[in-house]
């Protein structure tokens, strides 16, 4: 037996005027696309924005439906629409933020075990790490440099 650590690094920003003039952008498209979420049920609206690298954005928003388990998550929603539109262009950057119409979110919101997923099955096949940030609808915004760093030991084709 042996024990192994695991670990990751992120920056994080006091709030979105820390970012890049680059990041900053990016993150003000999430948010855009956030205020057109369809969030009925959940009350919760998140928006993605993905920078591509022939310079399109591409913007993703969550979805829900009465059959509550069908809705669709922002990032999966802009990752699949970057795949359908611009099939084989690298993703450089992901935007994300979350608001509640109940309650401030004021802590990072990083993308749910689903969409961690999919997304990783992007940036292992493009055989290049994208960055990603986070953010609630205020306060602190988290930035990792790979999708993959914010999920260790993942599932990939090369175990099918």
């Amino acid at each position: 037996m042996r024990k192994i650590e695991v670990s990751t690094s992120a920056i994080v920003f006091k709030d979105i005027l820390e970012l890049s003039v680059d990041d900053k952008m990016l993150m003000n498209k999430a948010i855009e696309a956030r205020e057109k979420a369809y969030a009925p049920y959940s009350k919760f609206n998140v928006g993605a924005a993905l920078l591509l690298e022939n310079g399109e954005i591409v913007l993703g928003n969550n979805q829900e439906s009465a059959a509550y388990p069908s809705g669709m998550c922002a990032e999966r929603v802009a990752i699949w629409k970057a795949g359908s539109t611009y099939p084989g262009i690298k993703i450089k950057k992901l935007a994300i933020t979350a608001s509640s119409q109940i309650s401030k979110v004021d802590k990072p919101v990083g993308p749910c075990g689903a969409c961690r997923q999919t997304l990783s099955e992007y940036e292992i096949n493009q055989k290049e790490p994208f960055s990603v940030l986070f953010m609630g609808e205020l306060g602190e915004v988290v930035k990792t440099e790979s999708l993959l760093s914010l999920l260790p030991f993942s599932f990939d084709s090369s175990y099918l």
